[in-house]
């Protein structure tokens, strides 16, 4: 089992979740995070840091998602590894959390 960053991160790119991994298994695309199956060791440590509940375990990806379990193992290894929290990117797409 591995998590799954799903399209709630897209524009939003929320890092908190990839400050708490404690294997690096964050990588960073200019517009969202995607999460390394091969590294991500099932912890759920990063599932309550993300504020736009994008994550989920690839086994609970909702139905309208589950493309992200293959783009996550995809396209993880094209981009950087995160380790440390940054300023969100809250672009056009971003999911507000706090809205009502």
């Amino acid at each position: 089992m591995a998590y799954v960053v799903t399209e709630n991160c897209v524009d939003c790119k929320y890092t908190s979740c990839a400050s708490v991994c404690p294997v690096e298994a964050f990588h960073e695309a200019p517009d969202r995070l995607y999460i390394n199956a091969e590294t991500c060791i099932d912890c759920n440590a990063c599932v309550p840091e993300c504020p736009v509940e994008a994550i989920f375990p690839d086994y609970d990806v909702p139905e309208k998602w589950t493309e992200w379990t293959e783009l996550n193992a995809n396209e993880a290894e094209k981009f950087p590894v995160i380790v440390e929290a940054k300023d969100p990117l809250k672009g056009p797409k971003c999911v507000d959390p706090n809205a009502a």
